[in-house]
């Protein structure tokens, strides 16, 4: 029979990672002008929509399919998830011997997961972007980018990142938060800067909304990484742990480097630090002690504030609710210092951490898988951007006048507030 604590456990799991994405729309929301928070969190919650069909249809099958032959994408054989029913028969009948929990939750648990990243991308969207075009974009993007890079990375014996170049990812810093991060850097590039980008200063609606937000993100995060560990055991146990050690640890440094840069602390920043926190351990949550998670949490935060603060203001590009500043630049960050802090014991490959062992062999896997996670995302996300905008009469953007009363009411016909309707 199969383990009933694990199988409990991962359902419990999936519903958590589930949890993320109405929590991110309540994050992004709140950083929101007024005039757009419903956009900003429709985009959200109608990628649960998109995702959520594609993945019984073809995504399932695309990441995890197949027999293995093929070191960058899974296979047809399980298109619309057609032989769950009967796997699920067989595996009542007869558990196989290295099973925990049937296999039928793993299709609703990476499923969860595709919702999260994709509705990550949308942060570097908001107050400019078709609605339209977002959809079909991440329609596309998560069958053509983010499967076939789930496959690459978890894909097992043969998968190119995971296997062929063994780079470690335990929870999704390659797959879900460079992915996500830097195709919104690529899309806020092709879109340009909202109006009055530069001048005007873009200040949070809705400060509990941000907070609110990252409390489900936070709670929805213990399913995501320790989840991950695919059984309730002690590896699951040591990533929830690293979870609360990186995010508490992200939390207070973000609040100690805005005391520094700004001489006050707040509560956006607070929730920032935190979420940073929880995306830099996501690569290493079970492969690390919770001293490295404390280390990581304390050193990603004036690395994001920075890239927030400085590097978008310098390079001029509109990363609105800045994706890429968090998920992108904390996603790589977690990747390489995965490569320092993973006790070699711990593992997936025959190669340890440098600060244990020595041997930069690790380190060396994670960058290199690192860059082919950023030259996949980049080359597709670009083939991608210029099919469909070519399909939708080559316009991203909405008109000046549209974006100008707000995309709430020009791209949907309501307004979070109509009592302040068209006003920031």
């Amino acid at each position: 029979m199969f383990d009933t604590g694990s199988t409990a456990f991962m359902l419990i799991c999936t519903m958590l990672v589930f949890l993320m994405t109405p929590g991110l729309a309540f994050f992004y929301g709140g950083l929101a002008r007024r005039k757009n928070v419903v956009n900003t969190m429709l985009m959200c919650l109608a990628v649960v929509g998109v995702v959520g069909v594609l993945w019984v249809v073809a995504g399932w099958s695309l990441a995890y399919g197949g027999d293995g032959s093929l070191s960058f994408i899974g296979g047809l054989d399980q298109l619309l998830a057609l032989p769950t029913v009967s796997d699920l028969l067989a595996e009542t009948s007869a558990p196989p011997a290295d099973a925990t929990y049937p296999s039928v939750v793993d299709i609703a648990f990476q499923m969860a997961f595709a919702m999260i990243t994709a509705a990550i991308v949308t942060g570097s969207l908001a107050g400019r972007v078709r609605f339209g075009f977002a959809m079909a974009f991440l329609a596309v993007w998560v069958l053509a980018v983010y499967a076939p890079l789930a496959h690459m990375v978890w894909g097992g014996e043969g998968s190119l990142i995971g296997d062929v170049i063994g780079a470690l990812d335990f929870a999704g810093g390659d797959v879900v938060h460079i992915s996500s991060g830097v195709t919104g850097l690529i899309l806020c590039l092709l879109a340009g800067g909202r109006r009055g980008f530069g001048q005007l200063s873009y200040r949070p609606h809705n400060v509990p909304f941000v907070t609110l937000g990252a409390g489900l993100l936070w709670f929805g995060w213990f399913g995501f990484n320790g989840g991950s560990a695919f059984a309730a055991d002690g590896i699951a146990a040591l990533a929830i742990l690293n979870t609360v050690t990186a995010s508490a640890a992200g939390l207070a440094s973000w609040m100690a480097v805005e005391c520094v840069a700004t001489g006050k602390p707040t509560l956006v920043g607070a929730s920032t630090g935190l979420v940073v926190g929880l995306v830099v351990v996501t690569p290493a949550a079970g492969f690390v002690e919770p001293w490295a998670a404390l280390v990581m949490g304390a050193v990603v935060s004036p690395v994001c504030y920075l890239a927030i603060s400085h590097l978008k203001a310098r390079l001029g590009y509109d990363d609105a609710l800045d994706a890429f500043g968090c998920h992108g630049v904390g996603g790589i960050l977690g990747g390489v210092l995965t490569g320092l802090f993973c006790v070699p014991e711990l593992s997936w490959t025959e190669h340890g951490g440098l600060l244990y062992t020595g041997d930069p062999s690790l380190l060396v896997d994670q960058v290199l898988g690192i860059a082919v996670t950023l030259a996949v995302v980049v080359v597709l996300d670009l083939a991608i951007a210029c099919a469909i905008r070519a399909l939708m009469g080559g316009r991203i953007r909405v008109d000046e006048a549209d974006e100008a009363i707000g995309l709430d009411v020009a791209e949907h016909g309501e307004s979070a507030y109509p009592a302040f309707s068209g006003l920031d």
